[in-house]
């Protein structure tokens, strides 16, 4: 056999080792990466289903509070009018079009009055929107239309479903005299579920939303092809453990998904569902950013081991000894030691090889740091440049630890714009986005030190700072001081808008020590200051104590 020359042999020694180099380099930085990006995918659609079911309770809250509200007013049990009583409680499903029918029994069960005289002198004793309701407020799951089907409008021409809100009725006396009854349209869920995948659907692909019945795991609300079967999945089980999380499993369709879960009970108190909420994403579509970022990790690699390896070829003639060298300082590097390459001034070929082999590490740490900067954007709004919810979390986390370590404590500002939505609609999206970057601005000029502000989606912002202190008169100015600043009108290429901006606040750790428990007091009291008239602050010890 024809031996090599000393150039040729360690040329291809070099050609080798270099290779081995960035592979196992480009390997190494691959996983890494790929973990963290599919644990933020994860995270994100786990995130989403936490947000879609604390929007269903919160909104069935809503609905039960008024139901409650009417059974406990005496005047409306003692009115002999049946004229009024259908009056008052046509009234409220003016103001809530949800309620497709409202009615009063008497102590027998018997339709006394309701909207639009549906079902009035029918007998209800056998219905469970009575009989479960005669010594307890009852909250039935989601059913078909059985009394009403042929009797309520169906424009969509779909099969009618309702949840039943009943409470019961005393007199001054303590007896019985009936129940407040309502059938709550099934429809507005769709609205709930647009709403929370709308933001989500402006960057991301194929996301399913699945509401499972409790106690069953049926499917009542999501795509069509499920509503109404039994989903015998991980997710499910798992949901029952623990409050949220995310799982890669097997759908019955024999594909593979990436889904994000949430179960049990939130914070808004009304009795009987605990729905669970999936959010799902095929695993393709779900890891094609990790994947692509792999491949091109390892593509630079590669390419710049075959360049490198080149060169080290055309100056491998007289680097027989200090390649030896080279080579034990690129596995010392290897094992996380700095890399001190040996200069050998005046034998030039000696210099290249050291100079290619730093353009090499080079080469691989920018692309790390584009890694960096990927996972940065990320954690960013496009839109605004604010910190998004991911950001959030760990902002959250790192400052709660450290208020604990300092007993100290945090003010949760969730705020949401009054007003934004009619300026959407009316001037255009475009103009909503540059109201919304407008008040990103303001928002981050009237941060207090050390504070901490992200968008959490559509027109909703949350601000953490350390409150200790201050006290609530000062923690109060600062929310006027904001309510005030994004008040003032804001001047667009469509034309002038006017907002106004509601706030409520969770203290950490006097009203809890758990972000998504905070994040929904401040939400909660969010929803008072709306109700209370927009443009107010509330704070959630406040409506705790009612």
């Amino acid at each position: 056999m024809k031996s090599l020359s000393l150039r040729n042999y360690w040329g291809l020694i070099f050609a080798v080792f270099i290779l081995l180099f960035a592979a196992v380099l480009s390997v190494l930085v691959s996983e890494v990466s790929t973990k963290r990006l599919e644990a933020e995918r994860g995270n994100a659609l786990s995130s989403a289903a936490f947000q879609m079911k604390d929007r269903l309770d919160q909104y069935m809250w809503g609905r039960y509070s008024e139901i409650k509200t009417f059974g406990e007013i005496e005047e409306l049990a003692l009115t002999t009018s049946i004229e009024e009583k259908r009056a008052t409680l046509e009234m409220l499903q003016d103001q809530v079009p949800a309620f497709s029918w409202i009615g009063i029994t008497d102590s027998a069960g018997v339709v006394t009055a309701s909207t639009n005289e549906l079902l009035e002198g029918m007998d209800l004793s056998d219905r469970p929107v009575y009989s479960e309701a005669r010594q307890a407020d009852y909250v039935g799951d989601v059913h078909e239309a059985l009394l009403l089907a042929d009797l309520l409008p169906n424009p969509g021409g779909h099969e009618l479903e309702f949840v039943d809100i009943s409470v019961p009725v005393f007199y001054s006396d303590g007896s019985f005299g009936g129940v407040v009854a309502a059938h709550l349209s099934w429809d507005w869920a769709q609205e709930v579920m647009q709403f929370v995948l709308r933001p989500l659907n402006r960057s991301e692909n194929e996301l399913e939303v699945f509401v499972l019945s409790p106690g069953d795991n049926r499917v009542i609300l999501g795509p069509e092809q499920f509503l109404g079967k039994l989903l015998p999945i991980d997710s499910y089980t798992l949901s029952q453990g623990k409050r949220a999380g995310w799982v890669l499993e097997q759908w019955p369709d024999g594909n593979s998904y990436l889904t994000g879960f949430t179960g049990g009970r939130t914070n808004w108190e009304y009795p009987g569902l605990e729905w669970t909420v999936l959010v799902r994403q095929p695993e393709e579509t779900a890891f094609a950013a990790a994947r692509d970022l792999s491949r091109i990790i390892m593509l630079s690699g590669l390419a710049s081991a075959v360049l490198f390896a080149l060169a080290g070829w055309l100056v491998a003639g007289r680097i027989s000894r200090p390649l030896n060298e080279i080579s034990n300082k690129a596995k010392a590097f290897r094992k996380g030691e700095q890399l001190v390459l040996p200069k050998n001034t005046g034998v030039r070929e000696i210099e290249d090889l050291s100079n290619s082999l730093e353009s090499l590490v080079s080469t691989l740490g920018t692309t790390e740091s584009d890694l960096v900067r990927m996972q940065d954007l990320a954690q960013r709004d496009p839109l605004t440049g604010l910190p998004n919810r991911i950001a959030l979390e760990e902002a959250a986390d790192r400052m709660m630890k450290r208020a604990h370590t300092d007993g100290e404590q945090l003010a949760f500002f969730y705020l949401d714009l009054d007003g934004f939505k009619k300026a959407n609609d009316t001037l255009g999206h475009l103009a909503g986005d540059h109201v919304l970057q407008k008040v990103a601005e303001r928002l981050m000029a009237e941060l207090p030190e050390e504070a901490f502000i992200s968008r959490i989606g559509g027109d909703e912002f949350v601000l953490l700072f350390p409150c200790e202190g201050m006290g609530e008169l000062p923690t109060r100015q600062l929310a006027q001081r904001l309510i005030d600043r994004l008040s003032k009108p804001i001047t667009v290429e469509a034309g002038r808008v006017q907002l106004g901006c509601s706030i409520g606040i969770a203290i950490y750790p006097d009203n809890a020590e758990n972000l998504y428990t905070l994040l929904s007091y401040a939400d909660a009291a969010l929803y008072v200051s709306k109700e209370n008239g927009k443009s107010q602050t509330t704070f959630y010890r406040d409506i705790a104590s009612e």
